[in-house]
Order: structure tokens, then C-alpha cells, then sequence
């Protein structure tokens, strides 16, 4: 999976884990673009292929930011026109996120404000450095979150949080991030990778038809009332009870032997 962008780094350190780095430090990992078309491209490759790959890792290059939103240098004069035609690459690039079925894990190394939070909102879940910092600063360009913030981050903080960043557009702390649910777990920055890394590694090593399965359950289900999230889990469990996959944890665990999942 991995490929030769010029806006990401997109890597393989180990099986069944890819690493996509977000590769402009010069501007804050600020996106333009050739990033959010790239971006495209590789989830749109995921949710066609996933292929080995097992669980991604999400984060950006250097230690200042994780991603400060779009290049405002390059929206600068841009007509009516070519703004919306921008937007759509990035509508579609989140949309595509999305749906990617693997997890998606955010290491957030940095400041992630205004469309670079929106990225980690739409991942699976997210790790954060200590110093990190976090806003939807879109209000105060005359503008309002729109790849999926007024969506993603009330379903994550609640309603009367989320008013208050978004409406404010004032930052907020990892600390306070942390308590609000926005990440999983702060970590030294030094050690962010490195934690981000043994649980993609420990995703990876489960049953990959499980793990995605579950993952849609736990995302589909929350769109509807109890009942029918009930019945939406059955359906996924149902399906794993017919796998190959099934019978080899099984077997495995009686066995005492680590399983050897394929993923059928």
C-alpha cells in the first residue's frame, strides 16, 4: 500500500501496519490541494483494497503541528469557483475516511486546528503529545467548520461543548481534549509514535474480519435507535460466526497456540 506522494509520507514500518505522514512542516502540515487529493487517493485505496493492510496510523511530520487546516496562502484570491471546486476534493477525501474499514488511529504530534482537528475527529480514535493544542478556528475567518466539525466533534464532546469551541473558536489543551473525549491518551512526545504504534500493532494481530466488522457495528449502530443497533451487531456477528477466521481463534485458544488469522 505503500506509494510516492508529494504531500505524504505513506509507509509500511511492519505487517499489517501503515503509517501516513502528513509532510509539510515548513506550514504547519497546512493542507492544500495536492494534499486533500492525495489524502483521496490513499483512503479511496483503502476502502477499495485494504489489502495487508490491517490498521493505519494517522499523523504529521515534525514536532510544531499535526496539521494547522488549508493552506490559507493558497486560498488567498481564489474565485468563488475554484474555492468549491477545492472544497469537494476535501468533502469527498473526509467522506472517503470515513469509510475506510480498517481503524484509522490519530498520533497528534502538534497543534491540529480548524481542518487538521476535523481530520482527527474523523479517524477512529486518537492519541495526542502533551503540548498538543486543538481549535475549530473557522468563525473567525467568516467562515464555518465544513468537513464534517459541527458533525464529528458534538458526537465526540456532546452538543454544548462543541457549540462553545466551534461558536468561540478558541483553543482548547490536550489536558482538556483528553478530558473531553476528543483523544484516547497523552504521551510524552517522544513516545507518541511508539505508543500509536503497539496498538495499531495489537489491532493488526487480531482478526482482521473482526476488527472491521466491529468497527462498522460500533460506527453504524450509533446512527440508530438501540433496537435496530442491536440487530445491525447481530448481522456482523453472524456473519464472523461463519468464518475461518472464528474456527482458528477457537481452535487456537484450545490449542495454546497464537491463532494465524487470514482474514476469511
Amino acid at each position: 500500500m505503500a506509494k510516492n506522494y508529494e504531500t505524504l509520507l505513506v509507509a509500511a514500518p511492519e505487517a499489517g501496519v501503515l503509517v501516513a505522514t502528513l509532510n509539510r512542516p515548513g506550514i504547519a502540515n497546512a493542507f492544500n490541494t495536492r494534499m486533500m487529493q492525495e489524502l483521496l487517493d490513499l483512503w479511496t485505496g483503502l476502502v477499495a483494497a485494504p489489502g495487508e493492510t490491517r490498521c493505519v496510523v494517522l499523523t504529521g511530520a515534525g514536532t510544531r503541528a499535526f496539521c494547522a487546516g488549508a493552506d490559507l496562502k493558497e486560498r488567498d484570491g481564489m474565485t468563488d469557483e475554484q474555492w468549491f471546486a477545492q472544497h469537494e476534493i476535501i468533502e469527498r477525501a473526509q467522506k472517503m475516511l470515513l469509510d475506510v474499514p480498517v481503524p484509522v488511529i490519530a498520533a497528534v504530534n502538534g497543534a491540529a486546528f480548524a481542518g487538521g482537528l476535523e481530520l482527527v475527529l474523523a479517524c477512529d480514535f486518537a492519541y495526542a503529545a502533551e503540548g498538543a493544542r486543538f481549535a475549530l478556528t473557522e468563525t473567525t475567518l467568516g467562515i464555518m467548520p465544513g468537513a464534517g466539525g459541527t458533525q464529528t466533534l458534538p458526537r465526540a464532546v456532546g452538543e454544548r461543548r462543541a457549540k462553545e469551541v466551534i461558536l468561540s473558536g478558541k483553543p482548547f489543551t490536550a489536558a482538556e481534549a483528553l478530558a473531553w473525549g476528543v483523544v484516547n491518551k497523552l504521551c510524552p512526545p517522544d513516545r507518541l509514535m511508539v505508543v500509536a504504534l503497539a496498538t495499531a500493532r495489537t489491532i493488526a494481530a487480531n482478526a482482521p474480519l473482526a476488527v472491521r466488522v466491529a468497527k462498522r457495528a460500533i460506527h453504524g449502530g450509533l446512527q440508530k435507535p438501540l433496537d435496530q443497533g442491536m440487530l445491525f451487531e447481530i448481522e456482523g456477528y453472524e456473519k464472523l460466526a461463519r468464518s475461518a477466521d472464528r474456527r482458528e481463534g477457537i481452535a487456537a485458544f484450545n490449542q495454546k497456540r497464537k491463532p494465524r488469522f487470514t482474514g476469511s
